[in-house]
């Protein structure tokens, strides 16, 4: 039987991808005008609008309606269903998925990611090599939830600015942050944002970032991995590549690089940096 990758748009998978894979788009909301991420609004848009406006965009999870109409179409096209979903602590689309994967018993198996974006992104790219190796939808999903765990998703961000207007941190430490040039390193930990450190200026931020993945026992090449950024260009993340070449050693001439997509980029802004990988045992 065939199986299908079923993920949200906030996995920043981007465009073309496999046919086994569906990609169900959230909502981000500016104002009164609503788009669909990655459909209506690409990434480049969805930056250019947030650096023009002074209102923050909203998120919306994907409904289980959404989920139900896309689970039922591949289930009546003879296939099962492995859903990798946005970690269940920054959204409410898990719950979703769960809600509507009820009418399919046996046939939709629902995956909280316990990440997002390119972490996220990732765990479907996994999903992808073991069906190829020809598991089936059940012994994907139960994969998945065994190797989420080595996943390590860390970021470098510009600037305080965009956590203080989504409320993450007070007006008073982003000032501070913003008249000394402070970088947040931040990682997504059990499912959850965290701040691992704070670096004044890039250069320093840059070296924060390779201690933190240094101190995981570093990258396993032999499963996906992906460098990210936020924003208009990649200027930054280029930077940070030849600052931490020792990481990379054989892998510096083809590494994957994707973009941060509306989801996330409204909590983080422009000028981001991430790294994902499972980390080596």
């Amino acid at each position: 039987m065939n199986v299908r990758i079923i993920t949200d748009s906030a996995s920043d998978l981007g465009f073309p991808h496999r046919p086994e894979v569906t990609v169900l788009p959230m909502d981000v909301t500016f104002g009164t005008e609503t788009y669909q991420d990655g459909v209506n609004l690409t990434h480049h848009q969805f930056y250019e609008k947030l650096i023009e406006r002074d209102d923050l965009p909203v998120t919306s999870q994907i409904p289980p309606a959404r989920f139900e109409e896309s689970f039922r179409a591949a289930v009546e096209a003879g296939e099962t269903v492995v859903a990798v979903v946005l970690s269940a602590k920054l959204s409410g689309t898990y719950q979703s998925a769960c809600i509507a994967a009820e009418e399919f018993p046996g046939k939709v198996f629902v995956v909280d990611s316990a990440n997002a974006t390119i972490g996220e992104l990732i765990l479907v790219e996994r999903a992808l090599e073991l069906l190829d190796q020809g598991l089936d939808a059940s012994a994907i999903a139960a994969r998945l939830e065994e190797e989420k765990t080595d996943i390590r998703l860390v970021a470098l961000l510009d600037t305080l600015e965009y956590l203080k207007r989504g409320g993450r941190v007070s007006a008073s430490v982003a000032m501070v942050g913003g008249l000394l040039a402070i970088k947040p390193v931040v990682a997504v930990q059990e499912g959850e944002v965290v701040v691992l450190g704070k670096a004044r200026g890039s250069k320093n931020g840059n070296n924060l970032l390779v201690q933190e993945i240094q101190k995981t026992g570093g990258v396993d090449f032999s499963r996906p991995y992906r460098l990210g950024y936020a924003g208009l260009d990649d200027g930054l993340l280029q930077k940070y590549i030849a600052d931490s070449a020792a990481l990379w050693t054989d892998h510096a001439d083809r590494l994957p690089i994707g973009t941060v997509g509306g989801t996330i980029g409204t909590h983080v802004g422009p000028g981001a940096i991430a790294v994902a990988f499972f980390q080596r045992h």
